[in-house]
């Protein structure tokens, strides 16, 4: 007897269980999410090797389906080799498809043309990162259209990024949904790293030029401040700009490279005097939702896509000047860190996985032609486009 249960497949991502960044988290969540609902779930995960043996090959984990090709390249040729037996596979495969990012969006009408009932989320405007070439920036743009107008639905992270979208389809064709987070436990235990609670500052980042790295360490170092920076994410030896970063900081600046641990990171958060947010690219950004979540007061770089999340309750910089005015509030006025916090946990609320995970069930039944959903999800702040209903 066939298996009449929703069917999806998640490519996009390295896989999971998540331990790489917020993509690999959030299909985490909605793989968990859906098989508890009654889904088929499959997970396509990255497997690098340096010979090829069995080049996809399939085990269980909590009810999902991890589809594991083995890649035997490197660097972006690596990349585009997974998403292209992603999407062979997939074709093969039915069900509805949700893909995380559009890097590898050209294979995308292949898979529609194969009669692919595909979701994609957009993640953040990719093409706009300085880091990259102009050829890679190129690339990307048409990566974006070819996405846009291969996927029966795009989902956006953030309503900035709905309103960009909405210049590539009709908005119809586009659901709004923003990441998700959770409350810290009620005992996070102590800071890592011999830090003591209100006594340091943290940014939690990949460490690039678009991130304003060396623009947080700049305001931070320009005088003794008494308290720790603590800047994670990985400085790698040869890089100009890790260098500049490097060479910018005072000896108050501490830089322990990536934490991947997640009570670390919780702990460092909820004990931090303030978050530093300087991504000026990006929709819904994870890693500052879940400082929202840590009830932390942040420090963020005054764009449509920080101050659409953090709300006006926070502290906001445009340039160097005002970078260390804020951080020297931060670090004086008690009562303002005070409102922040308040703040961050209020609005936070509007950040719940069940809203979010509710949101996406409802995308994928639509577009897979699923019936609704057998309970109404919870109503919160996860909204869907009319006809639907960014290491860190």
């Amino acid at each position: 007897m066939p298996d009449r249960r929703p069917k999806l497949l998640i490519l996009g991502t390295r896989g999971i269980p998540a331990a790489h960044g917020g993509f690999e988290t959030f299909a985490e969540r909605l793989a968990l999410y859906l098989a508890g609902r009654g889904w088929q779930v499959g997970v396509y995960c990255q497997r690098d090797v340096e010979t090829v043996r069995e080049r996809i090959s399939t085990r269980w984990w909590n009810g999902i389906e991890l589809i594991s090709v083995e890649i035997g390249l490197s660097g972006p040729a690596a990349t585009l080799a997974f998403d292209a037996l992603c999407a062979h596979d997939a074709a093969a495969r039915g069900g509805v498809c949700l893909v995380l990012g559009y890097n590898g969006a050209v294979f995308l009408p292949y898979l529609r043309a194969r009669g692919g009932r595909i979701v994609t989320n957009m993640d953040g405007i990719e093409w706009r990162r300085p880091k990259w070439s102009l050829a890679v920036r190129a690339f990307f743009y048409v990566s974006e259209w070819i996405a846009a107008w291969s996927s029966q639905r795009l989902v956006a992270d953030h309503p900035i990024i709905a309103d960009h979208l909405a210049l590539r389809r009709p908005r119809g064709a586009i659901a709004t949904i923003p990441y998700g987070g959770d409350p810290p436990p009620a005992d996070p235990g102590p800071p890592p790293l011999g830090l003591e609670p209100d006594r340091y500052l943290v940014s939690i980042a990949r460490i690039e030029p678009d991130n304003n790295i060396l623009t947080l360490v700049e305001a931070f170092s320009r005088r003794p401040r008494g308290v720790r920076l603590v800047v994670l994410g990985t400085l790698k030896v040869g890089n100009p700009y890790h260098r500049a970063v490097e060479d910018a900081a005072s000896p108050e600046v501490l830089f322990p490279g990536a934490i991947y641990e997640p009570e670390q990171v919780q702990a460092l958060r909820v004990h931090a005097r303030a978050y530093l947010h300087g991504h000026t690219v990006g929709g819904t950004n994870p890693s500052l939702v879940e400082a929202l979540w840590a009830g932390n007061a942040v420090i963020a770089h005054d764009n449509p896509f920080n101050r659409g999340t953090a709300g006006d309750g926070q502290f906001y910089f445009s340039d160097l000047g005002n970078c260390a005015d804020a951080i020297e509030r931060v670090l004086t006025d008690k009562a303002a860190v005070a409102t922040a916090r308040k703040a961050a946990r209020l609005r936070a609320d509007q950040f719940r996985w069940d809203d979010v995970l509710a949101s996406y069930e409802n995308a994928l039944r639509r577009v897979g032609g699923y019936p609704p959903a057998p309970q109404a999800p919870t109503a919160g702040a996860a909204t869907v486009g009319a006809a639907a209903g960014s290491e860190w």
